[in-house]
C-alpha cells in the first residue's frame, strides 16, 4: 500500500507498552512513528470529547484471502459492524454510518457476561468511530474523544491525519477476532484482540482506486488495550499496542 515517503498500513500507531497489559514483549507495527499533535489540538479534542459527553446524558449505560484463513471467513452467524446489530448499543454513543464500500466485521464479540459485552461494544465503536474518522477525513471527528483518552486518542488523530496529509481513505472489510477481555479492577480491564486486514485497502481519495496488496502474515495483527471505564459509563481506550503477524493471529 504505497506512500509517500514509506508504506501505509492500516492499522493504528502504537503507543508505549504497559506492565499492565499481559503480553511477553513491545508490541509494534514496524511503522514510522508518527509525531504528536499539539497541545492546543488535543486540548481542543478533550474539551469536544466533554461536550458530546454533556450531550449525550449522564445515565450509564483493517487481496484476496482464503476462505479457511483464520479471521478471513464468512457466514450468516458472523456479527455485523452495524451499531444496530450490537445489543448494548444506546443513544447515550454517538452514531456513526460507515460508506457502504467499508465494513467491521466483528466475530466472537458476545460472550454473555454483561461487564465484558460491555468493554467488548465500545471498542466495537471506537474501532468504528476511527474508520469514520479516516473515511471523513476528520481528526477531530468528535466520537474519537468519546472512545479514546490520553496517549491513545492523541494517536488516533494523529493516525487519521497521516490519512488526511496522504490524501488516502480505506476501503473493503476489516475482520476482528479473538477478543481476549481480563477486568482486572473496578472500571479497569485489559483487553487483547485480533484482526485481519487482507480485504481492507487504502484508496486514493481523489481517484477512489484501491491500492491492492496480497495477503501474508503481516495480514494479521494482535492488538493490546487497556481500558478505563469514565464517569458516563463508557469504556475508553487509555493506551492501544498492535503488532503485525503475531504468531496469536496469523495463520
Amino acid at each position: 500500500m504505497p506512500k509517500p515517503l514509506g508504506q501505509f498500513a492500516l492499522a493504528k500507531p502504537a503507543t508505549p507498552p504497559l506492565a499492565s497489559v499481559l503480553l511477553t514483549k513491545p508490541l509494534s507495527h514496524g511503522e514510522s512513528t508518527v509525531k504528536r499533535r499539539s497541545l492546543p489540538v488535543a486540548a481542543a479534542l478533550a474539551a469536544t470529547a466533554a461536550l458530546l459527553l454533556t450531550a449525550c446524558g449522564s445515565s450509564d449505560d483493517s487481496s484476496k484471502a482464503n476462505d479457511e484463513i483464520a479471521g478471513a471467513d464468512t457466514g450468516s452467524e458472523q456479527e455485523s459492524a452495524t451499531p444496530a446489530a450490537r445489543p448494548s448499543d444506546t443513544a447515550q454513543h454517538p452514531k456513526v454510518t460507515l460508506p457502504k464500500d467499508v465494513t467491521n466485521v466483528f466475530e466472537g464479540w458476545k460472550t454473555g457476561d454483561a461487564t465484558t459485552d460491555a468493554v467488548l461494544a465500545d471498542t466495537s465503536r471506537r474501532v468504528d468511530a476511527l474508520t469514520y474518522a479516516i473515511t471523513q477525513a476528520e481528526p477531530d471527528e468528535p466520537a474519537l474523544g468519546f472512545y479514546y483518552k490520553g496517549d491513545a486518542l492523541l494517536g488516533a488523530a494523529d493516525w487519521v491525519q497521516e490519512f488526511v496529509k496522504a490524501k488516502k481513505s480505506m476501503t473493503g472489510e476489516t475482520r476482528y477476532f479473538k477478543p481476549t477481555v481480563d477486568v482486572y479492577a473496578d472500571g479497569k480491564a485489559t483487553l487483547t484482540y485480533c484482526s485481519f486486514e487482507g480485504k481492507a485497502f487504502v484508496k486514493d481519495r481523489k481517484t477512489g482506486k484501491a491500492e491492492k496488496t496480497p495477503v501474508t502474515d503481516d495480514s494479521y495483527l494482535l492488538y493490546s488495550t487497556r481500558m478505563e471505564k469514565n464517569e458516563k459509563g463508557v469504556w475508553q481506550a487509555a493506551v492501544l499496542n498492535s503488532e503485525r503477524g503475531n504468531g496469536t493471529c496469523a495463520p
